[in-house]
């Protein structure tokens, strides 16, 4: 994953990562793996304070492109629209379901 531009907005209280992600003989990559990627660029960041924008991959093209922010806070994201909040929750619901069944296997 290569950065093309990263902005730490005060104001939001979010770092804003504009990013390339090329994927040659890979298949596109998920949300949750892109997640994965911003975290491993921004060291201390929560996972469920990431939010992936316009992730985009061009046809034909091996090559991702998209947005994250990295909020601060869970307050500071409060500024996301609902329908945001709700993928989030998806991808961040279905982490949790596997990890309570793997702990409900252990019992």
């Amino acid at each position: 994953m290569e950065i093309v531009n990263r902005t730490e907005n005060k104001l939001l209280h979010r770092v804003e990562i504009e990013f390339r992600l090329k994927h040659a003989k890979q298949s596109t990559p998920s949300r949750q793996s892109v997640i994965e990627m911003v975290r491993s660029l921004e060291p201390g960041s929560n996972p469920g304070l990431v939010v992936i924008k316009d992730c985009n991959t061009r046809f034909g093209m091996a090559m991702t492109t998209g947005r994250a922010y990295v909020y601060a806070t869970a307050e500071a994201m409060a500024v996301e629209p609902a329908y945001i909040h709700k993928r989030h929750e998806a991808l961040q619901g279905g982490a949790t379901e596997e990890s309570k069944d793997s702990e409900g296997g252990e019992a």
